[in-house]
């Protein structure tokens, strides 16, 4: 897959407006107070490479969105750095990709891609945007106050 056939098939996934239909290196939002987070996935640190790419993107997306949800954010959307490589990966990833940012009416604003050489592991990067809403520090729990995990607590660590 090309890198201009994979900037066609994310211009199929659900855009956010500042996105510009990805004709753009940049995006403009015009928001209130932002609440921002990022996180990276390598192959063979946090997932295998015989993970199903759809998986991936699940997960690569939902780190990002459990961050805005700890701090009562609303998601409005997300930046994708990306390495090619793989066709039918690529693909994969994009169908992923695709049925969480439905499932979480979440948006592409945009992002990068690369291509990745011969044998070198992927490493992806999403980077998630939120409307800020009460947006609680960490530091800021006290006895008493009652306290929420969703999933398995180690199960990232697993891989």
């Amino acid at each position: 897959m090309t890198e201009a056939e994979f900037i066609a098939a994310l211009r199929r996934l659900p855009l956010h407006p500042a996105a510009r239909g990805l004709n753009d290196d940049t995006a403009l939002l015009d928001a209130g107070p932002l609440v921002v987070t990022t996180d990276t996935l390598v192959e063979g640190v946090h997932f295998l490479p015989i993970d199903p790419a759809q998986d991936v993107a699940w997960k690569l997306v939902a780190t990002n969105l459990s961050d805005l949800a700890a701090k009562g954010a609303v998601p409005e959307g997300i930046l994708l750095n990306y390495p090619l490589g793989d066709d039918a990966w690529d693909r994969t990833f994009l169908e992923g990709l695709a049925d969480i940012l439905t499932a979480h009416d979440t948006r592409l604003i945009g992002g990068d891609t690369v291509t990745l050489p011969p044998g070198a592991p992927r490493i992806l990067t999403v980077t998630a945007f939120g409307s800020d809403a009460a947006a609680p520090a960490r530091a800021g729990a006290k006895p008493g106050d009652a306290l929420y995990v969703t999933g398995t607590i180690g199960d990232a660590g697993a891989g």
